[in-house]
C-alpha cells in the first residue's frame, strides 16, 4: 500500500514537471504588439532583423524608397526598417520570452552517488534530490514573468513610436534647413549686389564712404549667417541620415526643397486627456508593474517561512546487508531570518510603484495639455505669416517696384526691400517648420513619454531683422 502511494505522488509529480517543461517560444516572441502598433498608429510596416535575408530582404525596400525624392512617411518606414538602435531595443523581447519560458521549467534534479570501503565491505550510496519548493512556486513565477513579457511588448512598441516620431522631427527640420538656406542664398545675392553698387557709387563721386560700409557690413554678416545655415543643413541631414541607419556610402537621398503646406485646420482631438490616460502605452506599463508586483508580494509573503524544500529518493547497498531504500526532506528552519526583511522591501517597492504610477498620470494628463496647446500655436503662428505678414511684405514690395519704376526711390531702396521680404519668408519657413515639430510631438504624448518640446522661438538659421538693414 504504501508502495502504492509513493508511485501515485511521484507520478503526479512527473505530470506536473512535463507540464512545466511544455512552456516554449512563441512563434513571432511578442513582435506582433509592436507591428500592430506600427500598423495602427503609423501605417507602416516594421520588421525585427533576426539573420541575414530580413536584412537583405529590408535593403531592397529602402533602394525602392529612396530612388525618389523622400518623403516624410519613406523616411519613416526606412528608420522603422534599419535603425539599429531599434533592433537592439527588438532584441528585449526576445530576452523577456526566454525569461518567461526559463520561470515555466523545473529546476534540473540533483543526483549524488558515494562508495566507501571499509576492508572487504563495499558501502554504496545513491541519492536524487529534486527541489520541491520551485514545483510550488512554478503558478505564480509564470504570472510574474508573463506580466513582464507584456510591459517588454509595450515597452519595445514604445521605442518603436520614439524613433518614428524623432525621424519626423529630423525630417522636418532637415527640410527646413534647405529651404531656408534657399532663402538666405537669395538675401545673400541681394545684399552683395548691394554692396557692389555701394563700391562703385563711391568710386564715382556719387555716394559717401560711411554709405558703402553700411552695405559692406551688411553683405558680411549675411555671409556668415550663410555659412552658419549651410552647417545646420548639414547636421540636420545627418542626423536624418543616423536616424535611418544609413552608412555614409549610403547617405545619398534627395529631399524635396520645401515643407509641407499647413493643414486646412488643426486638428480636433476631443479630450486628450482621456484619450491619452486610455492609450499611452507608458500608463499601460506602470499599470502592469504594479499587478506583477502585487503578485510578487503575496509570494513573497507565502514563502516567507520556507526557502529551501527539497526531498531526496535514497538507494543504498552495502556489502552483506539488504539494500535500503527511502527518501528525506529538507527544510530550513527560520532561526535567524524570519523573512521581515525580505517582506519590507516588497512591500517598499510596492508602494514606490504605486507612486510612481500616480506620477506617470499626472505627467500624462499634464504632457498632452502642454503639447496640444504648442501644437495649436504653432499652427496659427504659422497661419499669421502665411496669411498676414507674408502677403502684406509682397504687396509692399510691389509698391516699392511701382516707386523705383518711377524714379522715386532708389535701386538700394528696392534691395532693402527684398532683404525684408526674404526675412518674413524665412520666418513664415521656421513657422511651419515648428508646427509640423509641434504636430509629431503631440502624436507621441498622444501615445508615450512626450519628448522635449523643440520651442517656437527655435530657429534654424537667421537673418537679419528689418531694423538692422542699412538706412539709406
Amino acid at each position: 500500500m504504501r508502495n502504492n502511494n509513493w508511485i501515485h505522488h511521484a507520478s503526479a509529480l512527473l505530470a506536473i514537471a512535463v507540464l512545466g517543461g511544455c512552456t516554449t517560444f512563441s512563434s513571432d516572441g511578442g513582435f506582433a504588439t509592436v507591428q500592430e502598433a506600427a500598423q495602427t498608429h503609423l501605417k507602416k510596416e516594421v520588421n525585427w532583423l533576426k539573420n541575414g535575408d530580413d536584412g537583405k530582404a529590408a535593403a531592397v525596400q529602402i533602394d525602392t524608397l529612396l530612388a525618389s525624392p523622400l518623403s516624410v512617411d519613406d523616411a519613416i518606414q526606412i528608420a522603422l526598417l534599419n535603425n539599429r538602435g531599434l533592433q537592439a531595443a527588438f532584441a528585449e523581447l526576445g530576452i523577456a520570452e526566454s525569461e518567461l519560458v526559463q520561470a515555466g521549467r523545473l529546476k534540473n534534479p540533483g543526483f549524488s552517488f558515494s562508495r566507501a570501503t571499509s576492508g572487504d565491505e563495499i558501502s554504496i550510496e545513491r541519492k536524487l534530490i529534486f527541489n520541491v519548493l520551485s514545483l510550488i512556486t512554478i503558478p505564480f513565477a509564470l504570472e510574474i514573468e508573463e506580466r513582464r513579457y507584456e510591459q517588454a511588448k509595450l515597452r519595445a512598441a514604445l521605442d518603436m513610436l520614439q524613433i518614428a516620431t524623432e525621424t519626423r522631427r529630423a525630417y522636418f527640420a532637415a527640410v527646413a534647413a534647405v529651404e531656408l538656406r534657399a532663402c538666405l542664398d537669395q538675401v545673400m545675392q541681394a545684399a552683395e549686389a548691394s554692396a557692389e553698387l555701394s563700391r562703385r557709387m563711391v568710386r564715382a563721386g556719387n555716394w559717401g564712404k560711411l554709405h558703402e560700409l553700411r552695405e559692406q557690413v551688411f553683405y558680411a554678416e549675411v555671409a556668415a549667417q550663410s555659412a552658419r545655415a549651410n552647417q545646420m543643413a548639414v547636421s540636420a541631414r545627418e542626423r536624418l541620415t543616423r536616424l535611418m541607419g544609413r552608412w555614409a556610402g549610403q547617405a545619398a537621398f534627395k529631399l524635396p526643397a520645401r515643407l509641407p503646406d499647413l493643414p486646412a485646420q488643426p486638428e480636433a482631438t476631443g479630450d486628450i486627456e482621456a484619450k491619452a490616460l486610455r492609450e499611452r502605452l507608458d500608463i499601460r506599463m506602470a499599470r502592469q508593474e504594479i499587478q506583477g508586483l502585487a503578485r510578487s508580494l503575496g509570494l513573497t509573503q507565502a514563502t516567507r517561512f520556507i526557502s529551501v524544500l527539497d526531498i531526496g529518493y535514497l538507494r543504498n547497498s552495502e556489502t552483506g546487508k539488504p539494500r535500503e531504500t527511502g527518501y528525506e526532506i529538507e527544510l530550513q528552519i527560520p532561526i535567524f531570518d524570519w523573512a521581515d526583511a525580505r517582506i519590507a522591501k516588497a512591500e517598499h517597492v510596492y508602494t514606490q510603484a504605486t507612486h510612481r504610477f500616480a506620477e506617470t498620470a499626472v505627467n500624462a494628463r499634464s504632457e498632452v495639455r502642454e503639447s496640444y496647446h504648442a501644437y495649436r500655436t504653432a499652427f496659427d503662428l504659422a497661419r499669421h505669416y502665411r496669411d498676414e505678414i507674408v502677403p502684406l511684405r509682397k504687396r509692399i514690395s510691389e509698391e516699392n517696384l511701382l516707386r523705383y519704376n518711377g524714379m522715386l526711390i532708389s535701386v538700394f531702396d528696392l534691395l532693402a526691400d527684398a532683404r525684408a521680404q526674404m526675412t518674413s519668408v524665412s520666418a513664415y519657413v521656421e513657422a511651419v517648420r515648428d508646427f509640423w515639430i509641434a504636430d509629431a510631438e503631440l502624436r507621441l504624448a498622444m501615445l508615450g513619454k512626450s519628448m522635449p518640446a523643440s520651442g517656437l522661438s527655435a530657429r534654424a538659421a537667421a537673418v537679419p531683422a528689418s531694423g538692422g538693414e542699412p538706412q539709406h
